[in-house]
């Protein structure tokens, strides 16, 4: 079973999204990182790159497959995990640790789109 963390809200394409204040966190869940395997490479936008709601942002290529990053919420990227740049299998070693990238957030009502971690346990469930 993959791991989910209370307090984190899960989006339907397996993005995690930790919010601090006006800040969202955003990175690939730990049930994602299994799925695709060994991480090889992560695509990500610049700071101060828009981002969107349901859009894609980046990718995270693995040995397996390549798969589209799509942001949970609306806002302007202001840092991307650059360590990821040299060591992308960081994210099998913890997905939640080792976010992608931190956006503020334009729209907080986006929030109520997206599961909490009990749906998102159950989300995953039904993808087996």
């Amino acid at each position: 079973m993959a791991k989910v963390i209370e307090g984190l809200f899960y989006s339907e394409s397996h993005e995690y999204l930790k919010v601090e204040g006006k800040i969202g966190i955003i990175g690939i869940t730990d049930y994602a990182q299994k799925a695709l395997g060994n991480v090889v490479y992560v695509d990500m936008p610049d700071v101060d790159d828009d981002v969107e709601a349901g859009t894609e942002f980046g990718a995270v290529e693995s040995v397996k497959a390549a798969s589209d990053l799509i942001s949970p919420v609306s806002g302007t990227v202001i840092e991307v995990n650059e360590s990821l740049e040299d060591a992308p299998e960081l994210i099998n070693q913890d997905a939640y640790e080792n976010w992608i990238i931190k956006v503020e957030m334009s729209d907080i009502t986006e929030l109520n789109k997206l599961m909490d971690a009990t749906a998102y346990e159950a989300f995953c469930e039904e993808q087996k």
